[in-house]
């Protein structure tokens, strides 16, 4: 048996008889932490109840905050629900998938029935990976407005930093229809991290993301590229709003990276392609979005 092998089976050995239980939670969709959230993202538009919420901004919602004293060395909790039981556990988010029926509606009371869907162990360039997908279905007015997966992997971390190096090239010439170039610094990170919950170090701590995971900077969360690119296909596209969206993560960014998020619409007017992308060709994240 191979070494890869051995490492694969093992892997595979913490999670043989994991069965997470399906969860469920209630919250309002706060017209506050709406604002919150276009103000972090510098956007000139008022919220109030009874509108509509963007894609993506569900994110604000339904979040578990654990103790300090429950967070591991990185950050992020070290027990719970939907974390696999695997030693020196390091997550990634690697994309999801979105059909919306109807979007959620500022203001009101909504609940999320979460439950693990599947899990694969697969063998990758850093070492063995632990796919996990997570269902979540949104219901608000008793009905099913919309249904997430999400697609999540972990690695058991051998206490190497990885290295990622930036782009090496300018960002190339603008070739798309849709385009817009956020600003992210340090203070946006933090903010975004605020709003959703997210106390992973890589995204305020930049000794320890350095130092510790390898990075060269500051890592740009991918659920925030995420919500710029659903934002250029909701500003650029038909107002009859988004039915589906679907990302995913390829690359990380840094903070000082030079990147673009761009869009192009179908011919028919039904869907978009868009991408965050930087140097003269390299994609961070890809997404499809769909329009009802």
């Amino acid at each position: 048996m191979s070494r890869a092998q051995a490492g694969h089976m093992d892997l595979a050995r913490h999670v043989e008889d994991w069965r997470p239980p399906d969860t469920d939670h209630a919250d309002v969709i706060a017209a506050r932490r709406v604002r919150e959230l276009a103000a972090t993202l510098d956007i000139d538009e008022s919220f109030a109840d009874g509108d509509a919420l963007p894609a993506l901004w569900h994110w604000l919602f339904f979040l578990d905050w654990p103790k300090g004293s429950e967070l591991g060395a990185d950050g992020h909790p070290r027990d719970g629900v939907f974390l696999p039981r695997i030693p020196n556990r390091r997550r990634m988010f690697a994309g999801a998938r979105l059909t919306i029926a109807a979007p959620l509606v500022i203001g009101e009371a909504a609940t999320r029935h979460a439950q693990v869907m599947k899990t694969s162990v697969k063998h990758g360039r850093s070492g063995d990976l632990l796919f996990v997908t997570v269902r979540s279905q949104y219901r608000q007015r008793d009905r099913e407005v919309l249904v997430e997966e999400q697609d999540l992997v972990y690695r058991s971390d051998d206490g190497s930093a990885t290295p990622f190096a930036r782009p090496s090239e300018p960002l190339g010439p603008q070739t798309t229809p849709w385009v817009s170039h956020p600003h992210v610094d340090s203070p946006v990170l933090f903010r975004f991290s605020a709003l959703t919950a997210n106390a992973h170090r890589i995204h305020y701590d930049e000794p320890y993301a350095t130092g510790v995971e390898g990075y060269p900077g500051l890592v740009v969360h991918g659920p925030l590229l995420a919500v710029y690119l659903a934002e250029l296909a909701r500003r650029n596209g038909p107002t009859t709003g988004l039915s589906g969206f679907e990302f995913q993560l390829r690359r990380p960014v840094f903070v000082g990276d030079q990147f673009r998020v761009q869009g192009t619409p179908a011919d028919d007017g039904r869907s978009a392609s868009l991408a965050v992308v930087s140097g003269a060709a390299t994609t961070h994240v890809t997404a499809t979005a769909r329009y009802a």
